[in-house]
């Protein structure tokens, strides 16, 4: 049998062995056009309460592990913030630059010439593009509570995108609270600012409070503004989670039409956090939407976990401590029986949704409370330890006994 024959054969062997019930009657359809991903960590996720702030070395690394991973512009901060902001978005800017990263930057900014013109002088001193991220509230709560009249955003949004535009930057007008905004103000606040030049339109869910129906409904209303100001401008959808949503929000976002994602590296942001860049990459290439290599996404996770301290949940998707671990007995007889057929295909799916190797991680046989013979075979065996059936009995005897794994000492000094 050739190669190519073989590796045919096992493919339709891979597609008998699950049944898909995903595919029946998909309500999620994939994107009409290529998907966009702006990464807001350096911005939304720092403003986080619980987060430290890296130092700009670290900043610069974690830029790095964006551009790998196929993410298009990455959010480098407020310049209207203070001077230390800005000294650290020009050096990000300027890594970009010498470096000749693929990542693009953008910046957030207020719909104030105070917050634009200090992004400017940045985009002097370094000479590279930086797209102005122009934000202001627009849902009637916001609205009541600033005491904001209509016709003042309007005039806010004309100065501010027409400076932006007169000094070459590009923009992204972005409607803060858009979620539980009124089609009336979504619709005069995104037309001003296209007819002023805007390049992309943002619709913003600041407060958590959409269900991917509503992100649905959101994407196709900007679109049909979009459409109507004849322009090529660009729909991003920028997601919290405080519903818990906030993945399966940008997924039906993508899908319904949005041309750019924004999300954080393990959701942080303000109160529940972000839409989570990681998961997100990790759900579209389950769905074939995208096929970046994502073997640096674990870099950059922990890269994340460790700078800004933030503590990985064990039971958190792919890249928590327990993601690929399991003690359970009848777990791990079916990781173990694949394994040793020399599939590591089969063992990466066998009890798991998503397949370790496809992110360059590996399963994970542990021995505790709930475990069996073939744990604390497979176990002695992968670290080359002799197996005899007194060892794997004493082992077992021991687990039993304790309300937690056992540790690697532990079994080397039950094992001799």
């Amino acid at each position: 049998m050739t190669a190519e024959k073989e590796s045919t054969v096992l493919q339709d062997l891979h597609r008998d062995l699950i049944y898909d019930w995903n595919d029946m009657g998909e309500t999620l359809p994939p994107p009409l056009r290529p998907v966009q991903f702006d990464d807001e960590t350096l911005r939304d996720g720092l403003q986080a309460p619980s987060v430290k702030s890296p130092p700009i070395e670290e900043k610069i690394r974690l830029l790095h592990l964006m551009n790998d991973l196929g993410i298009h512009t990455a959010n480098l901060g407020l310049p209207g913030a203070g001077p230390n902001h800005v000294e650290h978005m020009t050096r990000l800017a300027t890594e970009i630059r010498d470096q000749k990263l693929k990542i693009a930057a953008n910046a957030a900014c207020r719909t104030v010439l105070a917050d634009v013109e200090p992004l400017a002088k940045i985009i002097d001193a370094v000479g590279i593009p930086i797209e102005a991220c122009t934000f202001i509230g627009s849902s009637p709560i916001r609205r009541y509570v600033e005491e904001w009249s209509i016709d003042a955003m309007l005039k806010n949004i004309e100065a501010s995108v027409t400076f932006a535009v007169k000094h070459n930057i590009p923009v992204m007008m972005v409607t803060e609270d858009t979620t539980r905004a009124d089609p009336e103000t979504l619709t005069k606040l995104y037309t001003t600012a296209i007819e002023c030049g805007a390049s992309r339109i943002c619709l913003s869910d600041t407060v958590g409070h959409c269900t991917p129906s509503g992100a649905k409904n959101l994407v196709r209303f900007a679109r049909t503004i979009v459409a109507r100001t004849g322009g090529k401008v660009g729909i991003d959808f920028h997601g919290h989670n405080d519903r818990g949503l906030g993945v399966m929000n940008a997924l039906a976002a993508a899908s319904a039409g949005a041309t750019r994602i924004h999300g954080t590296a393990l959701g942080i942001g303000e109160r529940c956090g972000n839409c989570s860049m990681d998961q997100l990459l990790v759900n579209m290439r389950l769905l074939e939407w995208i096929d970046n290599d994502l073997s640096k996404l674990q870099a950059y996770v922990d890269l994340i976990a460790k700078v800004c301290e933030v503590p990985v949940p064990v039971n958190y998707p792919v890249f928590g401590a327990d993601a690929f671990r399991t003690q359970a007995g009848v777990h791990a007889a079916a990781v173990v029986k694949a394994f040793k057929r020399g599939e590591d295909w089969l063992a990466n799916r066998v009890y798991s949704g998503v397949p370790a190797d496809m992110f360059g991680l590996k399963q994970k046989i542990e021995i505790g409370p709930m475990s069996g013979d073939h744990n604390v075979r497979f176990w002695l065996e992968t670290r080359g330890i002799p197996v005899t059936d007194e060892k794997v009995k004493a082992i077992l005897n021991v687990a039993k006994e304790r309300n937690r794994i056992l540790t690697e000492k532990e079994i080397r000094e039950i094992a001799g």
